[in-house]
């Protein structure tokens, strides 16, 4: 994910300003404010939530998804979507009930093993599902969920508001972190569940519907098309999106036979086709520095909605209207750090956002840029402001994932390259990906796999740099190879 610089600042003035509101809020009911203090721990206890600590309710445990297939029609007039979905998994735990996130939207229908089962909704995401016979631990088992209604935005705390969006032109998109999927379709929505995704999406005539990975057949029938969608590499349900609008669509294909598809919404093309044209020379480079290309198809989804975020939607990143080629740049790096290898929590974010930043920078220095003066640049001017070295880049608390790890991720980054040597730094970020392809890691892995390839110890570098807050020591600071 790219968020624009000024957004980050006020969503922390607006933070404070709404702590300030919260424990100056006399009264009100103690009995309420127990329960409210004490539910999030209770719904964990009760089977929802899947171990991260930031967002202990997200997800849910018992089961592993291996499969979403959706089924969805999106009226752009009415703002309605009605779906079904196919779910399939397997149990790891012997199962009398279990649960999905699913947020503003109603169940109609469940059925576990094609027979009906009971579910109620709890909270304010928990489908809780109880089949008409208990599943036993190490089978696979089939959910199918029929829902509908009028999708509804999320507001997060660091970015403003995500998942299903009614777009500015008139159709509608999905898109957000750390919350997205479960405003469109029900799902076990944590990082460490990755899943398949397919993706049949009706819409009116004359509308067309982008999801992620590879394009099947298009079908039309009654005033109605159906667009088909489907991605085999494993992702983490945030990644998973669907756009609807009046796309323009161009197909090509990079020169290793990899189908590229880009949508462009109405209004975007002219100033977006330039840059987006850069994109197979962006991954050629990005090859080079992170190992092969790990998705089975690339693209784009360009809004002409001046979102806070760009994202990067799995395969085919989701880009605001204000995005660039530095933009494009970042999401396509994600495809490695953050869609192939995964973080296993929320506090594990520097392994997407700090890279993938860095990613930048190893754009420009193609173009001839010296990184190391650059470096000593920001180093001199950033010296005095404690604002910009205070975040924490590594469990850095919830609310805080995304303060720093656009910047001062990549000063730590460039920091940490001339602190191994250029060989070494690139031949671990080629063997990490290698390693933890289409799964999940945690920060704590990247020091250690760090440790091993240096032959360094690099504990006070990762404490200085990543775990703790304020500007490193200079030994840490300004690394051999960083010095003139």
């Amino acid at each position: 994910m790219k968020a624009r610089p000024y957004l980050i600042a006020l969503v922390l003035i607006v933070l404070v300003a709404g702590l300030l509101v919260v424990f100056r809020t006399p009264g009100g009911d103690p009995a309420q404010q127990a329960r409210q203090e004490t539910s999030p721990q209770a719904a964990v206890e009760a089977g929802a939530g899947a171990g991260d600590a930031y967002y202990p309710t997200d997800g849910n445990s018992g089961y592993d998804v291996t499969l979403y297939d959706l089924a969805i029609t999106y009226d752009p007039a009415s703002k309605r979507l009605d779906g079904v979905a196919t779910i399939n998994a397997n149990a790891v735990e012997d199962l009398s009930r279990f649960n999905l996130d699913l947020e503003g939207l109603e169940v109609s229908a469940v059925k576990v093993g094609g027979q009906p089962a009971k579910f109620a909704l709890e909270g304010d995401h928990e489908l809780v599902i109880t089949p008409s016979a208990p599943l036993a631990k190490g089978k696979p088992f089939t959910a199918v969920v029929t829902y509908g209604g009028e999708p509804s935005t999320v507001d997060d705390a660091s970015l403003g508001r995500s998942g299903w969006q009614v777009s500015s032109t008139g159709g509608a998109f999905a898109a957000g972190q750390p919350h997205s999927a479960t405003t469109w379709f029900p799902a076990n929505d944590t990082p460490r569940d990755k899943a398949a995704l397919k993706l049949a999406a009706r819409v009116p005539d004359g509308w067309t519907a982008v999801s992620n990975g590879l394009e099947g057949p298009v079908t039309r029938d009654g005033g109605w098309t159906t667009f088909n969608w489907s991605d085999e590499t494993p992702m983490a349900t945030y990644l998973a999106t669907v756009a609807i609008d009046k796309f323009e669509v161009v197909r090509s294909t990079l020169p290793n036979g990899t189908p590229v598809l880009d949508a462009y919404a109405p209004g975007t093309s002219t100033s977006k086709k330039p840059v987006q044209a850069r994109m197979p020379e962006v991954l050629a480079l990005l090859e080079t520095k992170f190992g092969p290309y790990p998705q089975r198809a690339a693209g784009s989804i360009w809004v002409a909605d001046q979102i806070g975020f760009s994202l990067e939607t799995q395969t085919r990143p989701i880009y605001a209207s204000w995005a660039d080629l530095e933009t494009l740049v970042h999401e396509n790096a994600h495809q490695w750090f953050g869609d192939s290898v995964t973080l296993r929590s929320w506090a594990d974010i520097c392994l997407n956002e700090c890279l993938a930043s860095y990613a930048q920078w190893l754009w420009i220095e193609q173009g001839g840029e010296d990184l190391d003066e650059r470096y000593r640049g920001r180093v001199q001017e950033l010296r005095t402001r404690a604002s910009f070295w205070a975040p924490k880049l590594y469990d850095m608390g919830k609310g805080n994932e995304f303060r720093g790890v656009y910047d001062k991720g990549i000063m730590a980054m460039h920091a940490l390259r001339k602190q191994v040597g250029d060989d070494v730094f690139f031949k671990a970020l080629r063997s990490w990906t290698a390693k933890h392809r289409d799964g999940n890691a945690a920060w704590p892995e990247f020091e250690e796999h760090f440790k091993a390839a240096s032959g360094q110890p690099l504990d006070g570098f990762f404490q200085a740099w990543f775990r703790g807050s304020g500007i490193p020591e200079d030994q840490y600071l300004l690394p051999a190879g960083v010095r003139r």
